[in-house]
């Protein structure tokens, strides 16, 4: 199977929302909700997109010849490439009835753990969503990343007590979930959390905690007082406000406010290797990838995961060698420019 015909099966059974682009950039889907498709008018998805490509990167070729090492080290977990599987919920509605959310995350972190990488869990109203994928994740010893939403305080203890029975190495919170329409309204309550709040949440949670959904300096500074380990910078690839800045605006000044005390990491658009290496060359740690890996599972299930990882990898290296780093860390600000 080569990646087309990945494109070409996923379209076969993915569901009439998704149309499974060869270029995944929110035109075709737009504000389709249910579906992949973006809040209101449906363009910030399409601007995270849009605003990668207007990143031009700079070759050096000018260099000695050495192998590309695009080891990531993070929480003591060492993986094969800078970037992971993002997390998504509720597949079966905004895609198709193929897949749950139980067999998605079963395929999806058991195909990332063999190919070198970490999933991000979803999570959602049904407790066996996260109760399945605890259960994923510790099938592959805890080489996964749970993700919850900003439910109440009682829920959120439950949800800790099965992320520290899988071992998962780190655990993540979407704050940004609060703009999901199911969180509001419920009983008890869900939604933002206030510095206090959320660095209870990451005393309870005894791992590594990442908050996700970070779009600017102050959000950032209050995650780090939080207690967070790292952070993501991330608007749900639109789906929670309308009309937001693309990730690629905000992340350099955002990377430049943190500095190196917490880690950082950045979802919104980025569709291939070239687009990684833009992100850590704006001060990103690793990237998040969200939307192609349900394309992935749904065209071609672990064979589908293993074939996206390798293309991205590829031309992440690619990308690597032909402007001077050969390693992470050698990738800097001025290796692009907008």
């Amino acid at each position: 199977m080569n990646y087309q015909e990945l494109l070409k099966n996923a379209r076969t059974c993915i569901g009439s929302y998704c149309k499974a682009c060869g270029i995944c950039n929110g035109i075709a889907c737009k504000n389709c909700i249910p579906g992949p498709g973006a809040k209101g008018v449906g363009d910030t998805a399409i601007r995270n997109y849009q605003k990668w490509q207007e990143i031009r990167v700079n070759m050096d070729t000018l260099c000695e010849n050495r192998p590309v090492d695009t080891t990531l080290n993070l929480f003591g977990q060492t993986f094969k490439y800078p970037f992971f599987a993002g997390p998504v919920g509720a597949v079966n509605m905004h895609y198709s009835e193929k897949f749950t959310d139980m067999t998605y995350n079963d395929i999806l972190v058991s195909a990332c753990m063999e190919n070198g990488i970490a999933a991000f869990t979803g999570d959602g109203t049904n407790p066996q969503v996260m109760e399945s994928a605890t259960t994923a994740i510790a099938k592959v010893n805890g080489r996964g990343i749970p993700t919850i939403k900003p439910w109440n305080i009682d829920t959120i203890h439950v949800k800790m007590d099965l992320v520290r029975k899988a071992d998962a190495f780190a655990v993540a919170m979407d704050i940004d979930a609060a703009g999901l329409p199911f969180l509001k309204n419920m009983t008890p309550p869900a939604g933002g959390k206030s510095i206090d709040e959320l660095r209870r949440i990451a005393e309870i949670a005894g791992v590594p905690f990442i908050v996700k959904g970070i779009m600017n300096i102050k959000s950032a500074l209050k995650a780090k007082e939080a207690g967070a380990k790292a952070i993501v910078v991330s608007n749900h690839g639109g789906r929670v406000l309308d009309q937001c800045p693309s990730t690629a605006e905000v992340l350099a000044e955002i990377a430049e406010a943190v500095g190196s005390e917490m880690k950082i990491l950045v979802d919104g658009g980025i569709r291939s290797g070239t687009d990684i290496f833009k992100a850590l060359a704006l001060g990103a740690d690793g990237v998040l990838i969200c939307r192609p890996f349900v394309t992935a599972v749904y065209g071609g299930e672990k064979e589908g995961v293993k074939l996206y990882i390798e293309k991205l990898a590829e031309e992440l290296k690619d990308t690597m060698a032909m402007c001077g780093a050969f390693s992470l860390s050698e990738i800097t600000k001025d290796m692009v420019r907008r």
